[in-house]
């Protein structure tokens, strides 16, 4: 049994250190089921103008493929392989150090978790509006109706991204509220079994 737990924590410590990595290259730590925030992952200065104790800035991410072809004479183009990812800020977040503890924390990693959950529940919707179907593009000629139809595609998953921030953003104050920050100490805990799922 000891060796199964100094395997845990080897295999946690190395996860750990690759989205660090990653975080160091990209700017964000991206969300996993294996990495939980820390108080050293809010390094904005707090707010003194804000009511609330600390704030966690969480972005969605998105790569895609583009694929351009001749359809009846004409450049269209099609997406695939949508990818989004839950992004959080390391930046931009910020905690008051006086009201840095375990309960605020997880408060936090809820947010986080939320994000996640609405990314996945949303991942079907989304794909099916953008995936399976062809666009027109413009342009010129074969290499502008080519660049076009990468940025063209780039706004349609942006114009969506958008609109799951904004489910987002309502979903974040509906679980401030209900947790009342994290105090309420009954609705948090509701909240943390149904992240536990993810």
């Amino acid at each position: 049994m000891p060796e199964f737990i100094t395997l845990f924590l080897i295999l946690n410590n190395f996860i750990r250190l690759i989205l660090l990595h990653i975080m160091n290259e990209t700017g964000f730590i991206p969300w996993s089921n294996e990495y939980r925030l820390n108080w050293s992952d809010f390094k904005a200065e707090s707010n003194p103008a804000k009511f609330e104790d600390s704030h966690s800035v969480i972005k969605y991410g998105f790569t895609w493929i583009v694929n351009s072809e001749k359809l009846n004479d004409v450049i269209v183009f099609s997406i695939d392989n949508i990818q989004l990812s839950v992004e959080f800020q390391p930046l931009l977040s910020w905690v008051r150090s006086s009201e840095a503890n375990n309960t605020l924390l997880k408060h936090e990693q809820g947010h986080f978790d939320l994000a996640e959950m609405i990314k996945r529940n949303h991942q079907n919707i989304f794909e099916s509006k953008l995936t399976c179907q062809v666009f027109p593009t413009r342009g010129q000629n074969d290499a502008q109706r080519k660049q076009f139809a990468k940025e063209d595609s780039g706004k349609m998953i942006a114009n969506e991204v958008d609109k799951l921030t904004k489910i987002l953003s309502n979903k974040r104050e509906e679980y401030d509220v209900e947790t009342n920050f994290g105090k309420n100490l009954e609705m948090q805990l509701k909240y943390d079994q149904l992240f536990k799922n993810l």
